[in-house]
């Protein structure tokens, strides 16, 4: 039991620094409320689970080859450099929302924190190298069954991140000002922005 308690604070603990996807699920919240950023969390959920599948199985080192990694570079700069410049165009959706309760397609939420996630390479290298590695340290003492155990603790901490940030997000449209979350939601924009440029230069160098 205390070893899944270890495996669900590791999954906290991975989900929890700042990146791309919490920037734009904190943004999400801000425009749209909590079940439009928890809906966004597990839509990148499950391109991190596919993820884990595939390291589980064994076929990571397609992921890890040159020319698929510049792919995914290209991909993580499209997404989030577009992401980031709709947020800001949308930045008046704050203001409607919170006088008129406008909700988007939950479809959307989902479909974007799936895609995000999925063409993030940060995420990518993150499941090669560090879930990777617990497989390896763990396969060295348990079983089957307990790798996937393990594994499922870790979506459970993941899970639990989300809705972490779902209320973080959703309390702060409710508390604060507009015009504060306008500033925060740029600050979330620019941040998306920031991670699509550095990753145009790693495809960049990459590829040259």
């Amino acid at each position: 039991m205390n070893s899944l308690a270890a495996y669900i604070f590791l999954g906290v603990s991975l989900a929890a620094p700042i990146g791309p996807v919490n920037a734009a699920q904190l943004d999400t919240g801000i425009k749209n409320g909590f079940f439009h950023a928890w809906i966004f969390g597990l839509g990148a959920l499950t391109a991190d689970i596919l993820y884990m599948g595939m390291v589980y199985y064994g076929v990571g080192q397609i992921i890890d080859s040159p020319l698929v990694k510049i792919i995914l570079w290209s991909f993580g700069c499209f997404v989030l450099t577009y992401t980031g410049i709709e947020s800001l165009l949308s930045l008046h959706k704050i203001e409607l929302n919170l006088k008129s309760g406008e909700k988007n397609r939950l479809r959307r939420s989902v479909l974007t924190g799936f895609f995000m996630s999925l063409l993030n390479p940060l995420t990518i290298l993150f499941w090669l190298g560090i879930y990777g590695s617990v497989l390896a340290e763990t396969a060295k003492t348990f079983t089957g069954n307990q790798l996937i155990m393990n594994s499922l603790a870790i979506v459970v901490g993941i899970i639990l991140w989300d809705t972490i940030m779902a209320t973080i997000s959703s309390g702060a449209r409710r508390l604060l000002s507009t015009k504060l979350l306008k500033v925060i939601s740029i600050l979330s924009s620019l941040s998306m922005i920031g991670f699509g440029i550095y990753f145009g230069i790693q495809a960049y160098h990459a590829l040259f």
